[in-house]
């Protein structure tokens, strides 16, 4: 789910997890702002899942490639491309959250089961993302026990949320 981008300026390639943190913490939002209102069916849930991952992708690229018009880069098909493979971690992340809601029936789950299972993996992976950018970057284990720290205050207070609206 790591994004690949090219620094124009070096020429060096790096990865890039922001985009996969981001993008589970955007689904852990879309899963506590729809479950908590109960009117969502397990297959609305994951067509939303789904389709807010490729609405904010569309919205990071067209981003990317409108804030490098600044540098006066002219926009080629090459660009769009290299710009929307660098950020699809952020639709990738809404997959694992998805599929969670797909397999609850199996696990004996209603739907606040399910949205409950798919919040624990969206806050998982945002997690664990964090983390594994840090530990790829060298981050010291202090520095990565931080950032595991902050990504699941993160993630509980979106739970915490879901957990208050519902009620």
């Amino acid at each position: 789910m790591e994004g690949i981008v090219a620094d124009a300026a070096t020429g060096t390639i790096r990865t890039d997890y922001g985009g996969a943190v981001y993008g589970s913490l955007l689904a852990a939002s879309v899963v506590a702002g729809t479950a908590a209102s109960g009117d969502y069916s397990r297959v609305e849930l994951i067509v939303l899942l789904l389709a807010t991952g490729v609405v904010f992708w569309a919205a990071h690229v067209y981003a990317r490639l409108a804030g490098e018009r600044i540098l006066h880069q002219a926009v080629t098909w090459r660009e769009v491309r290299r710009v929307g493979v660098a950020e699809r971690p952020t639709v990738e992340a809404a997959v694992p959250p998805a599929v969670a809601v797909a397999v609850s029936p199996l696990l004996g789950l209603g739907l606040v089961g399910a949205a409950y299972l798919s919040l624990a993996v969206a806050v998982t992976q945002q997690i664990g993302w964090g983390v594994v950018a840090l530990r790829r970057a060298g981050a010291s284990a202090r520095m990565m026990a931080v950032a595991a720290a902050v990504n699941l205050v993160l993630g509980l207070m979106i739970v915490v949320l879901k957990a208050v609206l519902q009620h």
